[in-house]
């Protein structure tokens, strides 16, 4: 059985810090597993680590425009192969991140076979959220599984279609039903947390920083290389508000309140799904002996690699 390590947790908690010493320590390749990292071009927006500045092979990070594609089941085809490639190398795979499904797609190793596009019915949630209002067609996926919906951005119309989509063709009302535990890993499960007034303060001090570093010239040089603001990589929390300023919508300090509060809504979202997860070992961000409990855990489970 191959070993396999995940270290997760909600946005601004502080996993890349982590994942850097765990990974030094125990000879690991990084997986990133953030639906938004994946995207060439939009690094501050999505806290992206500047991979210059560390020799640690990292995956799966800026393999995409913002205009192209990518779905739960490519990154599970490609994080899978990953995965392989650095047990191969005797080296321990560490996947880093806080995209549920993403996540899920690997430990359970859901089963996409049988949820292919059926062009008829997206083009009836497209028609509903024509005539309804995109809030209707968020209800429905509230309706049809409330566990799957809470990790859906309610703005996000392609991740709430492409949801309905999985949960009609699985033929039942929870799409934990089209997935298997998976395996073939031998599995540590690390979650990260802290409390949520302290984890609040820490996402609004990041957004902050995010301004300092630039998101406003970022996201205005992506859409000057002529990307449509209706991109989905543009329903990304911090570029879409961003985006609202650009065009005159909304003023620069409302984008910016609004960006903490989606962040900390966000961050919410995050620990109900992880919180679903028994395997997960959870521990909090602030305790003063938590790299010597890490290091601990993950040497009695593994070893030194």
């Amino acid at each position: 059985m191959n070993n396999l390590l995940i270290l997760t947790g909600p946005t601004g908690i502080g996993k890349t810090e982590i994942s850097l010493d765990i990974a030094e320590k125990f000879n690991c390749e990084i997986i990133s597993a953030d639906s938004m990292q994946i995207y060439r071009g939009m690094d501050i927006g999505t806290a992206k680590l500047n991979l210059c500045s560390t020799n640690i092979q990292h995956h799966l990070i800026d393999i995409v425009n913002p205009d192209e594609e990518f779905s739960v089941s490519m990154f599970q085809d490609k994080c899978k192969k990953t995965i392989s490639n650095i047990q191969e190398k005797n080296k321990l795979p560490l996947i880093v991140g806080g995209t549920g499904l993403y996540i899920n797609s690997i430990v359970y190793n859901l089963n996409f076979q049988n949820t292919s596009k059926d062009l008829e019915y997206r083009n009836y949630l497209e028609s509903l959220v024509e005539t309804n209002g995109l809030d209707s067609l968020y209800e429905q996926l509230v309706k049809a599984d409330k566990n799957l919906a809470e990790t859906i951005d309610k703005n996000n119309k392609n991740r709430i279609i492409r949801a309905l989509e999985i949960l009609k063709s699985s033929k039942s009302k929870e799409v934990s039903r089209f997935r298997e535990e998976n395996s073939e890993y031998n599995l540590l499960y690390i979650g990260l947390n802290m409390e949520r007034e302290n984890l609040y303060k820490k996402i609004n001090e990041r957004v902050e920083q995010m301004m300092d570093n630039g998101l406003v010239q970022e996201t205005k040089k992506l859409l000057d290389l002529g990307y449509s603001r209706d991109l989905n990589s543009f329903k990304a929390i911090g570029y879409r508000e961003i985006i609202s300023y650009l065009y005159n919508e909304i003023t620069l300090d409302e984008a910016i309140e609004l960006i903490k509060k989606n962040s900390r809504h966000y961050a919410k979202r995050q620990l109900t799904w992880f919180r679903r997860d028994e395997r997960i070992v959870w521990f909090d961000r602030e305790e003063e002996d938590l790299e010597y409990k890490l290091m601990k855990l993950i040497g009695e489970k593994f070893g030194n690699i």
